[in-house]
């Protein structure tokens, strides 16, 4: 029998900010499977995102799990914790260095990017817990202390947004220039730019 367990965390925020939850699916080799969901107020999907990343490390850490392959359907996540991006947003910092704190109590953790129709458990659970639908959820687990609830969003400056947008180009011209576009693709860049301009609530991704 396998000792490795699965993770899959879904985010979702209706309006993007707006009304936002989290859902992990933890299912461990001779356990029962753990679901938990719960909505965090007004945030982002991103932030409900590792919002999730950090629920779901922190149970499997208290289950004693040691092996854990996680699954999430967003990109910008999976390749933030890989470090293939950088985590530019003040917003998601904390959180993610939340997430990196619990991730290396693990003796081995994975990530991996999968399509939203191969992580439906944890995207309806999300939903439903937005829709105020989960009276009847197992809780195999008592709730774990909040420590991701995050204060009221604040939208940045344009003058913030357009040093963080240049930052960003910069260094990525810097790293054309020395090293070519291999390692990093334009397509890349623009994803970091996107999600600058997600967070500032400029251009919106459909929200789930």
């Amino acid at each position: 029998m396998s000792d490795t367990a699965t993770l899959h965390i879904d985010g979702a925020s209706r309006g993007n900010p707006g009304p936002a939850a989290y859902a992990i699916v933890l299912t461990q080799p001779g356990r029962p499977d753990l679901e938990h969901a719960e909505t965090i107020g007004t945030a982002t999907n991103n932030v409900a995102e590792y919002t999730a990343l950090v629920e779901g490390l922190s149970r499997a850490a208290q289950m004693g799990v040691q092996k854990l392959n996680i699954f999430s359907d967003s990109e910008l996540l999976v390749r933030q914790m890989t470090g293939e991006y950088q985590v530019r947003s003040a917003e998601l910092r904390s959180l993610y260095e939340q997430a990196r704190r619990l991730w290396d109590q693990f003796a081995r953790v994975t990530i991996q990017h999968i399509p939203r129709e191969q992580n439906r458990r944890a995207d309806a659970l999300a939903n439903q817990a937005l829709d105020g639908r989960l009276g009847n959820l197992p809780r195999d687990a008592p709730s774990l202390p909040r420590q991701t609830q995050t204060a009221p969003r604040t939208r940045p400056t344009e003058d913030s947004l357009r040093a963080e947008a240049i930052r960003c180009l910069t260094d990525a011209a810097c790293h054309w220039a020395a090293h070519g576009t291999a390692d990093l693709p334009p397509e890349a860049v623009w994803d970091q730019l996107w999600s600058l301009l997600d967070e500032a609530g400029i251009l919106k991704k459909k929200a789930k």
